[in-house]
């Protein structure tokens, strides 16, 4: 779906954080200024060290309508972390993370393909593959796009992937 992330209503929304977990730009910079300090808070109590590349945690959501946002750190593509199997981990631990929290509804971005700069096409089908593979008692799970190109570009990928696989 296009939309804005910090909005949705579902049980969770996850964020594509940094692995200092301290907020910063594009999804993470977003969900941390909807959602308030109490995010921050969390963030600095449950991760003093962080976290690592392909691992996921949670915390509250603050003032946005999710109840939680489950914070995942992808591999940085731009910076040479170019093994696909640290991005599909993001996926998975999310979903993982997800089932321990009982969440049943769940909104994920494309996870890296931002200024971590994973080619969209692949980092689309990582997303797809790995969700649709997982076995995860959450029943919706959507990727956003913040913006139509984005939107189209995941729409379009979608079509290819599902194809293949008919």
């Amino acid at each position: 779906m296009q939309g804005d992330i910090t909005t949705q209503e579902v049980d969770a929304i996850v964020n594509a954080a940094s692995t200092a977990m301290r907020g910063g730009g594009g999804v993470d910079g977003a969900i941390h200024r909807a959602g308030g300090p109490e995010v921050m808070a969390d963030c600095i109590e449950r991760f003093p060290h962080g976290l690592q590349t392909g691992d996921a945690g949670w915390t509250t959501a603050g003032a946005m309508p999710a109840r939680w946002v489950i914070h995942t750190v992808g591999p940085n593509y731009a910076a040479g972390q170019r093994d696909r199997s640290l991005l599909e981990s993001c996926y998975r631990r999310s979903l993982e993370v997800a089932d321990e929290l009982g969440v049943t509804s769940i909104a994920f971005p494309l996870v890296s393909a931002g200024i971590y700069a994973w080619p969209g096409e692949d980092a689309i089908r990582v997303a797809v593959d790995t969700i649709r593979g997982a076995e995860t008692r959450v029943r919706e799970a959507s990727l956003v796009a913040v913006d139509e190109r984005a939107y189209r570009q995941i729409m379009q990928a979608m079509d290819r992937i599902l194809g293949e696989d008919a």
